[in-house]
């Protein structure tokens, strides 16, 4: 049952919620997640009993009551509600998409996880994932571009969609010294891959990411191991893909077989290449946009849903990149 909004007079709404035993979950300590929505939308929130009472602007009072009552929802769903969810909450509805945010179409389901969009840019990029056979999604670090990608391959594969899954990245930096790293190839090329196992091990239980290494339900393994192969019925993944070079990326493209998903992800603005070197995402923007079955989603620094600091740092990346640009 949605939560009843009622209009008290111009500047503020009620908000009444029917499970008292969820408000100190809803509220936060000492009111922490309130006072985070009153800090984001320039509102003021004040509780008393099983009511809320916001003022404010009137679209943001709106907005406020919106996140409030979806939060509520999570709550009653059996779902935690943390600041990060906060913020997904208002970002998605202040970017007008609350239906996405709900939307069981776009959410994703995992073994350890439920997995929603946090802005509307994430939600667009899922659907393009269920719809598309190739997908790229581009921008800086913290947007969730492999997050979202690896959940939505464990998600095909615990559904039987595919048969496995494949994460891939260049070892760009290992270059031609992996043979002076100490071990086997696998401990070579495995510093590389780490963010992969992270994200897994974020969708599955620890034993059941490694028994599904172990029969090859899940592959992780550098770029150079593509050549030659054809994947079919896999749900195929690059990171890192502003570190290939075009001969690479047309290789790996290539390798697209019956039944499988592919999805590049990467950030032009993070190229590891040597100078001089174009980087095969950026040769497959240009040679593939406009492609039938091919999406592209450029996330942007709005998009970062790490720490609010990063966001923050990337602007500054971004403003010291345009100011270098008109010099030169």
């Amino acid at each position: 049952m949605n939560t009843p909004i009622s209009v008290q007079d111009a500047d503020s709404l009620l908000l009444e919620f029917d499970d008292n035993s969820l408000l100190p979950l809803l509220f936060g300590s000492h009111n922490a997640h309130l006072a985070q929505i009153e800090q984001r939308l320039d509102v003021s929130l004040n509780s008393r009993g099983n009511e809320v009472v916001i003022s404010g602007a009137k679209e943001q009072a709106a907005t406020a009551a919106t996140v409030l009552n979806d939060l509520y929802q999570l709550l009653k769903d059996g779902r935690p509600v943390d600041p990060a969810e906060i913020d997904g909450a208002i970002r998605m509805i202040s970017g007008g998409a609350r239906d996405d945010l709900k939307a069981e179409d776009v959410a994703v389901h995992t073994r350890k996880k439920h997995i929603q969009p946090r802005t509307p840019l994430q939600a667009n990029y899922l659907r393009a994932i269920d719809k598309d056979n190739l997908v790229f999604g581009l921008g800086p670090a913290g947007t969730g571009k492999t997050y979202l990608a690896v959940a939505k391959a464990v998600e095909s594969l615990i559904n039987g969609q595919v048969d496995r899954i494949i994460l891939s990245r260049p070892a760009v930096e290992a270059g031609e010294q992996l043979g002076f790293l100490p071990g086997d190839m696998r401990d070579k090329v495995d510093p590389y891959l780490r963010p992969l196992y992270d994200a897994l091990n974020d969708m599955l239980p620890a034993n059941q990411v490694a028994k599904k290494i172990e029969t090859g339900e899940i592959e992780i393994a550098p770029l150079a191991f593509m050549r030659g192969r054809t994947l079919s019925g896999a749900f195929v993944i690059l990171d890192e893909a502003q570190n290939t070079t075009p001969v690479q990326m047309k290789m790996f493209l290539t390798r697209l077989g019956a039944d499988a998903r592919m999805v590049v992800t990467g950030d032009l603005t993070q190229i590891d290449l040597p100078r001089g070197v174009r980087s095969g995402l950026a040769d497959a923007l240009a040679v593939l946009t406009g492609v039938e079955g091919v999406s592209f989603v450029e996330f942007t620094d709005a998009d970062v849903v790490r720490h609010a600091l990063v966001a923050r740092i990337v602007r500054a990346y971004d403003r010291q990149a345009a100011t270098d640009k008109d010099r030169a």
